[in-house]
């Protein structure tokens, strides 16, 4: 089962907010989602924390 986590990320691109679902259940992982206003790869990061959160983390295709 899938538990897809919503969040507010900031294009790093446009800067604009954008309301997205991670899915948590597949643990740490890196994948590549398109920005919903200016269609640029947004580089998403998640990653679990020494307290057992999850952090997710955004970059531009070229940082």
């Amino acid at each position: 089962m899938h538990a897809l986590d919503e969040i507010i990320i900031f294009c790093p691109y446009c800067g604009e907010a954008l309301d997205v679902l991670v899915d948590t259940s597949a643990g740490a992982q890196h994948y590549y989602e398109d920005c919903a206003v200016c269609c640029a790869p947004i580089l998403f990061i998640v990653s679990e924390d020494e307290n057992g959160e999850y952090v997710v983390d955004v970059k531009r295709d070229d940082d």
